[in-house]
């Protein structure tokens, strides 16, 4: 079964969950981060998940890169990784 690798690219997060270099691996669970920044990349990992491949500028690719509501206060990028 596919999981995704979340890697926090950058991060000014106020409330002190993400840090910059943090990684995360999600298979069915929501990892230790923010719920306003999980709701945002929340269908993006769902869609990874389940085999789908994203649009990431001209090509379509199993990653993706979001930023926090908050101004983007953090930067996400996320991928899909075989087991």
């Amino acid at each position: 079964m596919s999981k995704v690798k979340l890697t926090v690219v950058e991060s000014k997060c106020r409330c002190g969950y993400c840090k910059k270099g943090d990684n995360y691996i999600v298979d069915d669970l929501c990892p230790p981060i923010c719920h306003e920044l999980w709701n945002c990349m929340y269908p993006l990992v769902y869609a990874l998940l389940n085999g789908a491949d994203l649009d990431y500028g001209e090509i379509r690719f199993p990653q993706f890169d979001v930023k926090c509501p908050d101004g983007g206060r953090v930067w996400v990028h996320g991928e899909r990784i075989e087991k």
